[in-house]
């Protein structure tokens, strides 16, 4: 049996979502910068799917920038602001995903930012008292705090942050890159300057995304070189790419409610039965209404085959993470583990789950576990 439970590492694509992006594959393959008929088609294409993922969010579709995907997306917030508004102090944990994390210390290493660093508990919550205190003691601050943590999945109050982000007259940016087409997102209700997303990350394509830049912020571009997203991204559009990412959030939107509802019930009856079957297992993060739905990061009772269990669990057929994929080639263990102060000596797995995930794939996983730890 072949079970892939590393739905925050990437996901399947829907095939309906294939069907859409076909078109734009073999005969409406024209330039859209183009004047002529075949250039006409796709960029009509390409401005009606800003114009669906606008509509989603409840923004403008001048509001939506494509790119590569979310790192692209979280680099061009980040770099862009601080540059173009002269910011010189930045706010954000130590257990942001990478895209942040090393953007933000380069800006430092280059002498461009203060940065500061906030307190987190043991479960990845955000000490927003000291998030106060950074923004009340510092010059004006760009913050930047996920929505959701991709390894342990813990969720950022973000219509909370949003606030007290306007009361110190900050510039707040989130990466929405696991919570994007698995939440509802209403952005007249969250003061937020900049969020990003990544199609892949719900049954999209790979390599294209967008960044959601609040009208009152004026940012520079990052990548120069063309006129294209009206002079904010230079180089020839992904058309397919951005077909299926409009495609694939339409979907997800659409079907929200009965996912939810689906990958939850996962998601709880795999604790329920770890909890029965493997003692002494903790998990990592919340785990609760404050934790993202898709994902359970399990921390597994010592065990002389533990630095083995990914593997083990892979000659079964099994997929899952000990964190995020975006750096599985480092040996350097997980720093979002170590920013909680989790125990890093014991094994720790990130399974995460998608609306294809079934139950008895749930049942053969946790058999194989079982079967491991006896």
């Amino acid at each position: 049996m072949k079970v892939y439970l590393d739905n925050a590492a990437t996901t399947k694509l829907d095939e309906k979502v294939l069907e859409a992006m076909i078109p734009f594959m073999k005969e409406d393959y024209g330039n859209p910068s183009s004047i002529h008929a075949f250039g006409r088609k796709t960029r009509s294409a390409i401005e009606g799917a800003r114009k669906t993922v606008a509509k989603l969010l409840n923004v403008s579709p001048a509001e939506i920038f494509f790119t590569s995907g979310g790192t692209e997306a979280d680099n061009m917030a980040i770099n862009q602001s601080i540059e173009t508004l002269g910011i010189k102090h930045a706010i954000t944990s130590k257990i942001e995903h990478h895209a942040v994390e090393h953007t933000l210390q380069v800006l430092e290493k280059a002498g461009k930012i203060k940065l500061s660093w906030v307190n987190v508990d043991a479960k990845g919550n955000i000490d927003l008292v000291h998030l106060e205190e950074l923004l009340k003691n510092n010059d004006k601050s760009f913050v930047s705090l996920m929505h959701a943590n991709n390894e342990i999945g813990t969720l950022l109050p973000l219509e909370k942050v949003g606030e007290i982000c306007e009361k110190y007259d900050a510039i707040f940016h989130s990466d929405t890159v696991q919570t994007m087409g698995h939440y509802p997102m209403d952005l007249q209700k969250i003061k937020v300057h900049f969020i990003t997303c990544a199609a892949h990350k719900f049954h999209g394509p790979k390599g294209v995304g967008f960044l959601y830049v609040n009208h009152n912020v004026k940012i520079q571009p990052m990548i120069h070189g063309g006129a294209q997203e009206r002079n904010m991204r230079g180089g020839t559009e992904n058309t397919q790419g951005i077909i299926g990412l409009a495609k694939a959030l339409e979907i997800c939107y659409a079907e929200m409610d009965e996912h939810i509802a689906h990958i939850k019930g996962l998601k709880n009856y795999m604790k329920e039965q770890l909890e029965k079957t493997v003692p002494g297992i903790e998990f990592n993060g919340e785990t609760g209404d404050n934790s993202l739905y898709t994902v359970l990061n399990c921390r597994f009772p010592a065990h002389p085959d533990a630095e083995m269990m990914l593997f083990n669990l892979d000659i079964q057929g099994i997929a899952a993470s000990g964190g995020s994929a975006c750096s599985s080639g480092s040996n350097q263990g997980s720093h979002v583990l170590r920013g909680i102060g989790a125990d890093t000596s014991r094994a720790s797995v990130r399974f995460s789950f998608c609306k294809y995930t079934t139950k008895e794939e749930i049942d053969y996983t946790i058999e194989k576990l079982k079967a491991m730890l006896s």
